[in-house]
């Protein structure tokens, strides 16, 4: 049966008629092609890079649909570390629900197929509640790998090996790490940046103990989804504007002093929760190394690196996304205006 939203007003994806509206026979449909009789249900996607509105736009259309949130944020997964990641406030958590948010301590491990898995489940939960799932975040790997239905190898880390091809890279550079992989697997080597060191490691880990190249055991299986996918973008400047005032509203708000707290409660910069965007980059000013302006200064050269890489991923990974200018158009009516349209025509 066709989705069915939940508001108590307005546009619907339904089999039922509304009350007071006329029935009428439907037209005969053609018998589905086998592979097309599982249904395919309705996921809105908000996808862009940080600091483009992503989470409000996410907010206001679920608050319009009757849907919930599943978080597609890498950093946001980590229990406190709200500020640097950029979580969503208590009082918009509390205005919608989310899905994905403080899922695991910064010292426990959380899988792209652990990430999947649990997006899947949220996903299929809001759905048997009636309500529309909202994908909304920005981590690459995240949206793609729910959306196109990644196939993950499920190979547990081997610490030992990881730590041998880390510092392979530290002693010869991470370029050489990559002609490695480059004799292993060239298919994952095509489409891996040299300087994702940790990516990179990963892939030759799941070759060297399995025996089998990543890219073999990676093939996709598209989930069965209707999607509607509407990304955010801007005009550079005006993007490294709203990073310069993001992060000055994180100091503001005491990133400085969560960063501490963690330290405090002993968590190791050489934590991948640590290592992060809008984290890393307080290690020099912690040690004494480094003042607070070039801390500051810093987290907003990396922050406007990370939205480059960002866009970069989306232009390689677009398979049908809306794109919205918010530097041109009101992106929550417009948006609305999609999504409105795609549940009229869709259903």
């Amino acid at each position: 049966m066709p989705w069915r939203g939940n508001r108590p007003s307005g546009v619907y994806w339904s089999a039922l008629p509304q009350a007071g509206a006329t029935q009428q026979e439907p037209a005969p449909a053609p018998e589905p092609e086998p592979e097309a009789q599982a249904e395919r249900r309705p996921l809105v996607v908000i996808s862009g890079p940080t600091a483009s509105g992503k989470t409000g736009l996410g907010i206001a259309l679920a608050q319009r649909f009757g849907g919930e949130i599943v978080s597609a944020d890498s950093r946001q997964i980590y229990r406190r570390m709200d500020i640097g990641t950029a979580k969503p406030a208590p009082a918009d958590r509390a205005a919608v629900p989310h899905h994905l948010l403080d899922v695991v301590d910064p010292d426990q491990p959380f899988t792209l197929a652990e990430y999947q898995r649990a997006a899947y489940a949220a996903i299929d939960d809001i759905h048997a509640r009636g309500g529309l799932p909202l994908l909304v975040g920005g981590t690459g790997q995240y949206l793609s790998a729910v959306t196109e239905g990644w196939g993950i190898p499920e190979v547990p880390p081997n610490p030992a090996l990881r730590a041998e091809l880390e510092a392979y890279a530290r002693e010869r550079g991470a370029a050489a790490l990559h002609a490695r992989l480059q004799q292993h697997d060239p298919e994952a080597a095509a489409r891996i940046d040299f300087r994702n060191v940790r990516r990179v490691v990963r892939a030759l880990e799941v070759c060297l103990e399995t025996g089998t190249p990543i890219s073999a055991l990676q093939r996709k299986t598209p989930p069965p989804y209707r999607l509607c996918q509407i990304g955010l973008t801007l005009p550079r400047p005006a993007l490294h504007e709203r990073i310069n005032r993001r992060v000055t509203a994180m100091i503001d708000a005491g990133l400085a002093d969560e960063v501490r707290a963690l330290l405090e409660t002993g968590y190791t910069w050489d934590l991948p929760s640590m290592s992060g965007l809008g984290y890393a980059q307080w290690q020099p000013y912690f040690a004494g190394e480094q003042s607070l302006a070039a801390t500051i200064d810093g987290i907003r050269q990396a922050t406007r690196a990370f939205a480059r890489r960002q866009m970069t991923w989306f232009k390689g990974h677009d398979t049908g996304i809306l794109w919205l200018d918010v530097a041109q158009v009101e992106p929550g009516a417009e948006a609305a205006r999609l999504v409105e349209d795609w549940i009229l025509h869709e259903g």
